[in-house]
């Protein structure tokens, strides 16, 4: 996850494992979903659908 915090910066994916924190939350609402977002994650849903 700390190649891909580099390679899609915003959504705080070094720190993230495997389940939504906040801050990326925030960047998924800021910035949309990356190309490795599963699209299966509910939170993804959500903005693919606003």
């Amino acid at each position: 996850m700390v190649d891909y915090d580099q390679q899609y910066p915003g959504y705080d994916l070094a720190n993230n494992a495997g389940y939504g924190t906040a801050k990326h939350l925030a960047g998924l609402a800021k910035l949309g979903p990356c190309p490795i977002h599963r699209r299966s994650f509910s939170p993804v849903q959500e903005v693919l659908t606003k």
